[in-house]
């Protein structure tokens, strides 16, 4: 079976985090057996930096980012990142890629991020998937965001759908994927005694969006909740944050707070840099982006199965993810201040329990070779 992923690496370069969303769909699909491609449509009047400045395509880092990277995990030969409208700059000619993709039985489109004509109607099935709840939603109810196209939706949002979840879905079925984890690439090990909670985040996201007269909040706007768990917990606590100098006043507030603060870009700008910050970790606690949290979204992050997999416990705020997955043991969920210093306290306390739970998540929920076999299954790649 042939499997064309397509997502976003050359448009996020120095965010390990973001590669390694789209290698585990990727790594995961190839550990299956299938033959997997990976190709990047990237406009280059709309190119961001690691600060998400515009920048210009010749004098950016994303196509020395999108090449280093397939070629860190053996793809060169099948990726391919195409300018604009057709015209590929790194990886496999685009004549190449259109002669492979005429015989691919499914096109893994994250995000919808894919919009060439010439590649989607060689693909015999196309699934969307959702990694931002709520904001696919909204954006799509407002005209903003085209999802059409596609022969099957799923969504990390696993309460979408459902009568408490407040985000529409604008008349299309959602089916829930979990993200997955290549365990082989994420092997448990032993945490370092100095570890601290931590997280790598950006401190605003998309930005805060409206819906029927709603707004809804974004991540600054829930860590500003929990600015002081250092002191509430007795605990020690580290994010690699990207922050923007107009957020000084929020820098300083986190520094005097007790929270030791890193540059992404640093420690986490590559996914082999990004996989030792997590290892260098004691566990992670992470808050969620406000949207998620207020539309009770299920959402659960592609980040926090990575800490699971290495044996780190997982401390995150409650999107109603609580309702799904197994938590109480290596996977904690707060919704107050009170609950992740209770939480925090918890883990610490009895570290090695909550460790082997954290990895047992991994394996039973999130792992590639759970999730990926039902993924292919709802998404009639083996149909004909």
């Amino acid at each position: 079976m042939r499997v064309l992923v397509a997502g976003a690496l050359a448009n996020t370069p120095l965010n390990g985090g973001e590669a390694w969303v789209r290698l585990s769909w990727v790594l995961g699909l190839q550990a299956l057996g299938l033959d997997v491609y990976f190709i990047e449509q990237i406009d280059p009047e709309r190119l961001t930096d690691a600060c998400g400045r515009e920048t210009s395509f010749d004098a950016s880092v994303n196509r020395a980012y999108f090449a280093e990277t397939i070629e860190r995990f053996g793809l060169t030969s099948r990726a391919c990142l195409i300018c604009g409208d057709g015209e590929a700059t790194c990886g496999l000619p685009y004549s190449d890629l259109l002669d492979a993709v005429a015989d691919a039985d499914l096109l893994v489109n994250i995000s919808g991020h894919l919009r060439l004509p010439a590649v989607l109607s060689r693909v015999r099935r196309r699934a969307y998937v959702d990694i931002d709840p709520g904001f696919t939603q909204f954006w799509h109810a407002a005209g903003l965001l085209p999802l059409d196209g596609h022969d099957v939706y799923f969504t990390i949002g696993g309460n979408i759908g459902r009568s408490d979840c407040c985000i529409p879905t604008c008349g299309i079925e959602w089916r829930t994927v979990r993200q997955p984890v290549v365990l082989d690439e994420w092997p448990p090990t032993s945490a370092p005694e100095a570890g601290a909670f931590t997280t790598i985040a950006r401190w605003r996201g998309f930005g805060r969006v409206q819906f029927n007269g709603r707004t809804y909040g974004q991540k600054a706007h829930e860590f500003r909740r929990f600015a002081a768990l250092p002191s509430l917990s007795g605990e020690r606590f580290e994010i690699a944050l990207d922050i923007h100098p107009a957020d000084e006043a929020d820098r300083v507030m986190l520094d005097r707070a007790g929270w030791r603060l890193a540059d992404p870009r640093l420690v986490a700008a590559t996914p082999d840099s990004f996989r030792t910050y997590v290892r260098h970790s004691a566990a992670e606690f992470s808050v969620a982006q406000g949207i998620y949290v207020e539309t009770n979204s299920g959402w659960f992050s592609d980040r926090t199965t990575r800490y699971l997999a290495s044996g780190r416990p997982a401390l995150v705020q409650d999107t109603g993810f609580t309702r799904t997955l197994p938590v109480g043991e290596g996977l904690l969920a707060f919704s107050t201040p009170l609950e992740a210093s209770d939480g925090a306290r918890r883990i610490m306390r009895d570290y090695d329990r909550h460790a082997r739970a954290a990895v047992q998540i991994a394996r039973e929920v999130f792992a590639s070779d759970v999730v990926l076999p039902r993924f292919l299954e709802e998404a009639g790649a083996g149909e004909r």
